[in-house]
């Protein structure tokens, strides 16, 4: 592997030579672009050469997991962490190519080790997400971030995704109040494996206190860009052998609903055909996808030239340098440039922090292809009279939201307090979903609130008292426990021993020191 990489790297360095000669003796010599046809044709061939042995290590990991998985519930063997251990190695560039770039990392052998607070390992899933975040002097926004891209995801797809939280700190304070927070706001995804949090060896980083000023941008802005091209590749490393495809996203952005049913459907309309990144968001670095593959080749540009130029430009550069032909004009570079970035509309990530990661920094970026966000979803529910001890605000009221025209809106709730939803005729009721909150108000839920039903049939209620029915627990007023909220939803299926049912109840256990929002009310008959 390492006399691969160091192939890559000469091809890949020879390359640039040759184009840099391209450009100053284009005139002078007739056989120079067969020459760098060539080269690149040998360039190519190493990388599906790395491709090929990339996906074979990558299911290997993934048989390895799986089997843990299923014998000791999310958790991984100490053979298999070895294991998996010893592929990260072999898989991330550290030798020699990170060493040849940033030559500092020789003087600790951990250098590119990265520490992991929280996460199970999980690999083999289809999209891993990378939300790389810093000190803010100002307000952070990782949680609200996190918890947008959660937001709406079914089951099948929380296990076939994992989000890597990359910390790029070494201040040990900052770095632990951030997997504090992250552990206490999402404990579910913590323990589940859905979120990893990482940060670096306090080795990685070189001094970036005497980097050359370019382009103008004064000393902080050029160690603040220089520093972010490390952190992108530091995370990009990481998560490369975790899944099939990596999305690059930042801390202070927001999802739209269904984004990751939206991307499986793209790459799948575009799997056979050749790009190097799909394009979710036009922002920056935003929403970009890649083939975890394909990473190792970037990531060694990146380091190349990370005191050059942002990241944004050297992932333009990377085109240029795999299409372009310096003998033709600029239009028929774009053209070709377009053929490996595929991008989607709308887009699916959207940017809203205000106050950047660079001290002073004010930026309103909004990526105007992003649309408005979807608020509630509608379902054609059984014609009922709903009840309710919540104001609601405004118009945002129950009725709107039963019969799928708005969402609801409460104020805050109390013990005690309940919605009821009585059937015109009792219904044989198959399943429920309730989601509390949306995309933009994700912490106004449903908290310790049970799902309620009154079952038609009073011998039902006598078996559910006397503990016939294992499906359920008596509540009052004649109604049966069924479920409760768990992180704003509340879901399940409704036992056929209960028969028809006449009215749903939810019912608030706790006073609660938000507003409620319901954008989902679905009951399935």
């Amino acid at each position: 592997m390492r006399s691969w990489y160091s192939k890559l790297f000469f091809i890949a360095s020879f390359v640039f030579v040759l184009m840099l000669t391209s450009w100053q003796t284009s005139s002078k010599s007739d056989n120079l672009p067969v020459k760098l046809h060539a080269v690149y044709e040998r360039l190519l061939r190493a990388e599906q050469r790395g491709e090929v042995l990339s996906q074979e290590l990558l299911k290997v990991l993934g048989q390895l997991q799986n089997r843990s998985i299923a014998a000791s519930n999310l958790t991984i063997s100490n053979s298999s962490a070895i294991l998996e251990a010893r592929v990260l190695r072999h898989l991330l560039p550290s030798q020699p190519n990170a060493h040849i770039y940033l030559p500092h990392l020789k003087e600790h052998e951990d250098s590119l080790k990265p520490i992991v607070h929280l996460g199970q390992r999980r690999t083999g899933v289809s999209l891993v997400l990378g939300v790389p975040t810093v000190y803010r002097q100002k307000q952070s926004y990782l949680v609200n971030t996190l918890q947008s891209l959660l937001f709406d995801l079914s089951l099948a797809e929380r296990k076939d995704i994992v989000i890597v939280v990359f910390v790029a700190e070494t201040n040990a304070t900052f770095v632990n109040a951030v997997v504090q927070s992250v552990r206490t706001n999402l404990p579910d995804a913590v323990s589940s494996g859905m979120i990893e949090v990482i940060s670096p060896s306090p080795h990685y980083y070189p001094d970036l206190n005497n980097l050359k000023e370019t382009f103008g941008d004064p000393k902080e802005r050029v160690r603040w860009r220089t520093k972010q091209n490390l952190d992108y590749s530091f995370l990009m490393l990481y998560a490369q052998p975790k899944g099939t495809y990596y999305v690059q996203l930042e801390d202070d952005i927001v999802a739209k609903q269904g984004f990751f049913e939206s991307m499986k459907k793209y790459i799948e309309q575009v799997l056979s055909e050749e790009w190097l990144f799909l394009e979710f968001s036009q922002l920056g670095f935003i929403g970009k996808l890649f083939r975890t593959s394909d990473l190792p080749l970037i990531v060694e540009f990146f380091l190349m030239f990370h005191k050059d130029k942002p990241i944004d430009w050297l992932l333009d550069h990377i085109l240029w340098v795999k299409v372009c032909n310096p003998e033709k004009d600029l239009k028929h570079c774009n053209d070709e440039k377009a053929r490996l970035k595929r991008t989607y509309k709308p887009s699916l990530f959207q940017h809203v922090g205000l106050h950047s990661s660079l001290a002073g920094k004010i930026q309103n970026l909004k990526d105007k292809d992003f649309g408005n966000q979807v608020l509630y979803k509608g379902h054609s529910n059984p014609p009922a009279e709903l009840k309710s001890s919540l104001e609601n605000y405004q118009s945002h009221t129950l009725e709107r939201a039963y019969n799928g025209e708005d969402f609801f809106w409460g104020l805050t709730p109390k013990r005690g307090d309940y919605i009821v939803i009585t059937f015109n005729t009792a219904q044989t009721v198959k399943g429920y979903f309730f989601r509390s909150g949306n995309i933009e108000t994700n912490g106004d839920r449903f908290y310790h609130t049970t799902v309620e039903v009154l079952p038609n049939n009073n011998s039902v209620k006598e078996k559910v008292t006397r503990g016939e029915l294992a499906c359920c627990k008596p509540s009052s007023d004649g109604f049966v426990q069924i479920g409760s909220f768990k992180n704003g939803v509340a879901e399940g299926e409704v036992d056929g021993a209960l028969g028809e049912i006449a009215a749903m109840r939810l019912l608030v256990h706790s006073d609660s020191d938000v507003w409620v929002l319901l954008s989902e009310i679905f009951i399935k008959v």
